[in-house]
This record gives C-alpha cells, sequence and structure tokens, in this order.
C-alpha cells in the first residue's frame, strides 16, 4: 500500500489500486504513518509566482512535512521544477545525494501525457537512482503551456485552466505509485539518521 498525501478531492489516484489517498477532507496531517508515500503538498507558496499566490496559514509547512514523512517511510515529493522548497530545506541538486539518501530527480509531466512541458522535480528517499522506473522520455512540441487560459505562447500554443494544470496524468500517477512502492523495500533495508 501506498499512502498519496495532499490528493485532490477528484483525483486520479482514487482509481489505482493499492493507494491511501488522503486529500483535502481526511486531511494528510491525520496519517498515522507506516508506508511509502507519494506527496503532492500545496506549491503555490513556494513556487516561483509565490509573490501572487495568497496561500492560507499554514499551507507552506506541509512541503516541510511531507518531506519528513519521506525521510522516514520513503517515497517522492513532486513540486515545480523551480520550487524554492529545494534551498529551504538544502534538498540536493540533481546528480547528489543526501544524508538521508534522498535524490532529486527533474521529469516533465509531458513524458506521461500531461498536455504541457510542466517541468518537475522529484524528491526521492528509499531506492537509489538505479532502481527508478523506466521513464518513458517523449520528444516533441506540447500542445499547450503551463499559464492562463486566456494567454497564448511565442508558438501560439494556448495556455490551459488552472484545473487542468494542476491534473496528474495517470500514466505519471501510476509510475509515482510504482517508484514509491519499491521504496517501502528499501527503506526496510535501510537505517534514516534521526
Amino acid at each position: 500500500m501506498v499512502a498519496v498525501l495532499f490528493a485532490r478531492r477528484d483525483s486520479v489516484y482514487k482509481t489505482l489500486p493499492d493507494c491511501d489517498v488522503w486529500d483535502a477532507d481526511r486531511d494528510a496531517l491525520n496519517w498515522p504513518g507506516g508506508s511509502p508515500v507519494v506527496a503532492h503538498p500545496p506549491c503555490r507558496a513556494w513556487g516561483s509566482l509565490s509573490h501572487f499566490a495568497k496561500p492560507v496559514a499554514g499551507e507552506k509547512e506541509l512541503a516541510v512535512w511531507a518531506i519528513a514523512r519521506i525521510r522516514e517511510f520513503g517515497g517522492v515529493l513532486e513540486h515545480p521544477a523551480r520550487s524554492r522548497l529545494w534551498p529551504h530545506l538544502s534538498l540536493p541538486s540533481p546528480g547528489r545525494r543526501d544524508e538521508y539518501g534522498g535524490f532529486t530527480l527533474p521529469v516533465c509531466q509531458f513524458w506521461w501525457g500531461h498536455l504541457a512541458l510542466k517541468p518537475t522535480r522529484l524528491y526521492i528517499c528509499g531506492v537509489g537512482p538505479a532502481d527508478v522506473p523506466e521513464i518513458p522520455f517523449t520528444m516533441g512540441e506540447p500542445p499547450r503551456v503551463i499559464g492562463s487560459n486566456r494567454r497564448k505562447d511565442r508558438l501560439g500554443r494556448p495556455g490551459m485552466s488552472h484545473n487542468k494544470r494542476e491534473r496528474t496524468p495517470p500514466a505519471f500517477a501510476r509510475w509515482l505509485v510504482e517508484l514509491a512502492g519499491k521504496c517501502e523495500l528499501e527503506c526496510k533495508r535501510q537505517e534514516v539518521p534521526a
């Protein structure tokens, strides 16, 4: 079983087997632990446009809390490629590992079917880089861009609604669950520093 923390109420994870999904109604802060994690904490307070964001009280701390759970139980956190969470917590840059064995993997959600490129960073604890499932690298230009659906980029590609930008592609969700499931086995063999 993989715990999916901070999922949308209409999350694709609710359709996948072996997922214990914690959305706003269940409140991820009530998760008791004990399994690997796929965490999607709110990112608006950490993103490159955070100066425009209006996070609710305590929202920014959810990502910090999620990192602590990932370090304890294994798993993966998904955040925008330019998230300021990395420098704030001194998370490792790609190609490096931290004292918890964690590492950063940059990916694009377009490779798993997102309509826009959606550059993303993953923080992973519990497996090594060689144990990451195969990544379906996709060439080409995505049909949409991350941005308002009222604007177009220099190539004329339209943006998309907030709802569509935010959604996790089903293939990416399955891949993240597969990755987190591997972390459980590794975490049982690995001692994590306190």
